[in-house]
């Protein structure tokens, strides 16, 4: 099967660095860690002044830098960026779930979520195998588009690793799933307007099938305040099951470490999935103030943001801009598969 050229270079598996590496002192992390800080605080900067996504700028501003990555001494601190922290940034979304909130959705319409992001990643999956590309990359974008953007894009390519998706690929989805999202929040409820809808059925199929979170909650409460309401739970039981799609995709694509010259096999939830579970299960309760838990939910948006932005600079240029826009339609097909279910299921049970 196509995929992009091979000419990347094999980077470590998600769960540690599985080829010996010279070791590094923390000093060697600063530089890159400070340019993608840099580059984040520059595009929240953009994102405050124009009312963009954070992420999305973070994403411009990462490729408009790229040129650094020919600076070896960049590369420990982005390699972290990209990794470890975006791992942790995984582990902190679940302080924006709760299990009253997924349970407010009712059993029907709790129901039509799961089978559209099925129904969407096994879209993108189909598209890409009749297109050339592996399913991985079909994985990531029908993901991306079927979950909640650019977050899912980060968090599927940490379970898949780099051994199956590329840099160049990442980015092309990232680009890809930030350029519809942002024409969604326009041209969605437009086509809501057009179908006459209801609040209640606008606010499902905004929140069923606009790609990021932001963008959901933008194009929700443009529609009525109403809309925004059922939307934010909707785009939350989406995003709550990041981390099933997340434990599944690991099991159907498992990862086999290296240790002395050997094998033994990877666990099947990686640690950070776990961890999802554990913080979403406990900001369940109750416990967590609704300060800390918010605080957390900023931490996680930030990171990803800091780890999206080292993604673009440490992504090959050369290789995206060979690719051209056929793997873009990877996510295209999904994104209507998405819309055309979730105004199915508005029109016909709502």
């Amino acid at each position: 099967m196509t995929a992009l050229p091979d000419s990347l270079p094999q980077a470590a598996d998600l769960y540690g660095d599985i080829e010996r590496t010279p070791s590094v002192s923390w000093r060697d992390y600063v530089p890159g860690l400070l340019v993608a800080v840099l580059a984040t605080l520059a595009a929240a900067s953009l994102s405050d002044r124009y009312g963009a996504p954070l992420t999305l700028l973070a994403l411009l501003i990462g490729l408009a830098m790229n040129f650094l990555s020919a600076d070896r001494r960049l590369t420990p601190g982005l390699t972290l960026a990209s990794r470890e922290l975006l791992r942790w940034a995984i582990v902190l979304v679940g302080a924006r779930i709760t299990l009253e909130q997924i349970i407010a959705l009712g059993p029907q319409s709790l129901l039509a979520v799961v089978a559209i992001v099925a129904i969407t990643i096994a879209a993108g999956v189909a598209t890409a195998r009749s297109l050339g590309f592996s399913p991985a990359f079909g994985t990531l974008s029908g993901g991306a588009v079927a979950i909640c953007g650019a977050s899912a894009a980060m968090a599927l390519s940490a379970t898949l690793s780099e051994r199956r998706v590329r840099q160049a690929e990442l980015t092309l989805v990232l680009v890809g799933t930030s350029t519809m999202s942002s024409a969604a929040l326009v041209l969605y409820p437009a086509i809501c307007e057009l179908f006459h809808l209801n609040d209640l059925q606008a606010g499902f199929v905004l929140g069923a099938s606009i790609h990021d979170v932001a963008q959901t909650l933008g194009a929700g409460y443009a529609f009525s305040p109403a809309a925004g309401e059922t939307a934010t739970i909707v785009k939350l039981a989406r995003v709550a099951l990041l981390a099933p799609v997340l434990a599944l995709v690991a099991m159907a694509f498992p990862a086999p470490l290296k240790i002395s010259g050997g094998k033994r096999a990877a666990p099947l939830l990686p640690w950070f999935v776990a961890g999802f579970f554990v913080v979403a299960g406990v900001n369940s309760t109750g416990i967590i103030p609704a300060a800390v838990s918010g605080l957390a939910a900023d931490a996680s948006s930030w990171m990803l943001a800091v780890s999206v932005a080292a993604t673009a600079i440490r992504s090959p240029l050369g290789e995206i801009l060979k690719a051209g826009p056929k793997p873009l339609l990877v996510g295209l097909v999904a994104s209507i598969t998405s819309l055309a279910l979730a105004l199915g299921f508005a029109l016909l049970a709502l």
